[in-house]
């Protein structure tokens, strides 16, 4: 039966459901009630006021997707037996949903080149062979990558290892997804964040979700899309998919919209699949021929004001129909909407960012937002809806191949050290570097590279190619099975609500938590703050000015972030206060903005052709599932998209019809990087004709390494592809 709603009844079943698998819905709600920040989006809830409670104090604030990681980490553990019986050739078998469902990591395990099974090692053992691997290679034939789940305290232990060792090959998972967004926005306010905090959409009488699909990713955004609606406000959706959950959904903790719905969508745009560009150039456009151009607002606050007229100005509607897909009088229609709008926010996820402008994207949204005035004010602003629950923290602490000026004179200061000067990589750099053989050891703080990597051919060539990787993770993932390293060491850690120590968390909208930790589950695992004080200690013994006994406390960590992190001043006394802070010089409620002379500034661009128009071809974008979380994935099924399995690529049914294709017919999907053979071809009407989706990160192996110049982000979206019956 299709579904015509997100959220509703099916939410509070699969709850139970869930409840049931972790032990007992009791279990799970206390467990859910702790007081550590939610493990899944960076939208935020949890920490001191105790989980399931947002920093504007609503309560309950709970989602499929915080469900599906807290019982991932409440499974029974991997036993010893496991790794004894099943091989590496078995695992590769698996799909992402088994690998996750294995169970708990409590052993560390490693693979050697010509091994056919995995070995459990002692701790001891692992330790050995990581520092000595390190010792025998330069610092700059290292790389050290970074998943968003882990703490701030954490990631700033091992950025300032990296550095002391003596490379800035340190970089993190944002790349492969809203790094367009930090650059665009440094580059347009001065500042890489969110310019409003969650209180600013209580005052928004509309809101533009540009590119992304929150119902399935970040569900609990969807109660702050129902209020602005129940008030009279627009909610605008920009999305070549017309998904289920953002037309329409029911959410649980509200009785009348769990019983009668809330209509999401007032307006619903389906550009094509790379037509944003061109789309928010014309509502630009739309806007000045209206006279509704802030022209105070321009003259004032913002640099490059007459030559952005200019170029608004240049552009013909030609130009922009046919790039973006979208109608004059569609647009003209957006437009008008917005002029009318007082207080306005955009908001947009990685069908933004995904692409090879990608920055550029960001940049137009806001132009878009400058010339009405949208910035600079409460109840308006700029807001990239972010993926990882720390994501944002673990750049805000220096997990970057740059550092910024401050934090690295700060560091040499505070420490007396002297910091490598020498170009550091970004992600992308590092896979490149590893396969010429000029990288050689990997060293990665959660997360799943193999698995988030463009062209997974090239991404397993890349990692195996390394003489060591290292991955500390609580699950099996893809990455441990594909593309390993001649020697390759899974390390076990504790999840968020086990740490034996607070730790602290940062938001998308830029507040900083502190979880309180708790009770192991399981014996085994270490806290990630423990495992590289150790190596630290074993590695740089003679490390001035790092006593590597006191930075196994988090406390001791966060004395130095509070130092070394402008904006984190107030992080020094959070232990004693319990006080969680929002940080300073981010958020932007008057029009005084972080550039040097205080003014927003707009950009200009050429706009990109749009491809893949041959008659055989699509337009492809990789999309997560209803059932998943970044590469995780918990569900086979996409609830919301009506879909039961994952081997399938999604196209109009004009489209089907058009290649001469059959409903679930077999097929082999094509592009220039690599080849799916055996998908299902499904016809799925809520899509624009002449696009296709299919899922994360499985269809990587058809995306290419081409990425933005700018930010570096891979372009997960636009892939023109072939489909051969």
């Amino acid at each position: 039966m299709k579904v015509g709603s997100g959220g509703g009844f099916r939410a509070i079943w699969y709850t139970w459901k869930k409840g049931r698998e972790a032990g007992g819905v009791w279990k799970l709600y206390k467990a859910m009630r702790s007081r550590n920040a939610c493990k899944t989006c960076a939208l935020g809830m949890g920490g001191q006021k105790g989980g399931m409670v947002n920093e504007s104090g609503h309560f309950p604030e709970v989602c499929k997707k915080s469900l599906q990681a807290m019982v991932a980490d409440m499974q029974p553990a991997i036993t010893s037996d496991y790794w004894k019986k099943n091989s590496l050739a078995e695992l590769q078998k698996l799909t992402p949903r088994q690998l996750e469902h294995l169970g708990r990591l409590i052993h560390p395990v490693r693979y050697r080149a010509g091994d056919t099974h995995y070995t459990e090692i002692t701790w001891q053992e692992a330790f050995d062979s990581i520092v000595e691997k390190l010792r025998a290679v330069r610092p700059d034939e290292t790389f050290w990558y970074f998943s968003g789940r882990s703490s701030n305290e954490a990631g700033f232990l091992l950025q300032l290892l990296a550095r002391v060792y003596g490379t800035n090959n340190v970089n993190n998972c944002s790349y492969y997804c809203h790094q367009a967004s930090g650059v665009g926005l440094q580059s347009s306010v001065g500042s890489g964040t969110a310019t409003i905090v969650l209180e600013d959409l209580e005052k928004a009488d509309t809101v533009f979700v540009i590119g992304g699909n929150p119902a399935s990713n970040h569900p609990r955004l969807m109660t702050s899309l129902m209020k602005i609606r129940r008030r009279g406000g627009k909610v605008i959706v920009i999305n070549p998919v017309r998904e289920t959950g953002m037309v329409k959904f029911r959410v649980p903790s509200d009785v009348f919209s769990l019983l009668g719905g809330t209509k999401i969508a007032s307006h619903y745009i389906q550009p094509h699949i790379g037509g944003d560009l061109a789309l928010l150039w014309g509502i630009a456009k739309a806007v000045k021929s209206a006279g509704k151009i802030d022209s105070a607002f321009l003259q004032d606050h913002c640099r490059n004001s007459d030559e952005w007229l200019a170029a608004v100005d240049a552009l013909n509607w030609e130009e922009i129909e046919t790039k973006s897909g979208v109608a004059r009088s569609e647009i003209e229609m957006i437009a008008e909407l917005y002029a009318q709008s007082r207080l306005t926010v955009f908001s947009w996820t990685m069908g933004i960012t995904h692409h090879a402008h990608g920055v550029e994207n960001v940049q137009a949204i806001a132009n878009l937002a400058m010339c009405r005035g949208m910035l600079g004010r409460p109840g308006c602003g700029l807001m990239p809806i972010r993926g990882h629950s720390n994501v944002q923290g673990i750049g805000s602490v220096g997990v970057t191949p740059k550092l910024k000026d401050k934090i690295f004179s700060a560091l040499e200061e505070k420490f007396g050290v002297e910091l490598p000067t020498t170009d550091g990589k970004d992600t992308l750099a590092c896979m490149d570097a590893a396969i010429s053989g000029e990288i050689k050891v990997g060293f990665c703080l959660g997360g799943n590279l193999y698995g988030s990597n463009p062209d997974a051919t090239y991404a397993a060539r890349s990692l195996s190619s390394l003489d060591l990787n290292v991955m500390l993770n609580t699950t099996m993932n893809t990455g441990h099975a594909h593309g390993l390293a001649k020697e390759t060491i899974i390390l076990p850690v504790l999840a968020r609500d086990e740490e034996p120590e607070p730790t602290t968390q940062e938001s998308m909208f830029n507040f900083v938590r502190l979880s309180d930790g708790g009770p192991r589950r399981l014996p085994g695992p270490r806290s990630e703050v423990e495992i590289i004080a150790t190596i630290g200690e074993r590695l740089l013994p003679d490390a001035k000015g790092i006593d590597w006994t006191q930075m196994r406390k988090a406390a001791t960590i966060r004395h130095w972030i509070g130092a070394v992190v402008p904006g984190y001043e107030k992080i020094t006394t959070i232990d004693e206060t319990k006080e969680e802070f929002q940080i300073e010089g981010r958020t932007f409620h008057q029009p005084h903005f972080g550039t040097d002379d205080g003014r927003a500034v707009l950009h200009r661009h050429t706009l990109p052709p749009l491809k893949g128009t041959g008659n055989q071809q699509l337009r492809l974008m990789t999309v997560r599932s209803e059932g998943q979380f970044n590469t995780v994935v918990y569900e086979e099924e996409d609830l919301y998209r009506n879909q039961d399995r994952r081997d399938i690529i999604l196209m109009h049914p004009d489209d089907l019809k058009r290649l001469g294709l059959q409903h679930d017919q077999r097929v082999t999907v094509k592009s220039d990087t690599g080849s799916m053979p055996g998908i299902l071809a499904r016809g799925y009407d809520s899509i624009r004709s002449g696009n296709a989706l299919m899922y994360y990160p499985e269809s990587n192996i058809l995306v290419s390494r081409h990425a933005d110049p700018q930010s570096k982000t891979p372009a997960f979206k636009g892939v023109v592809v072939e489909i051969i019956p």
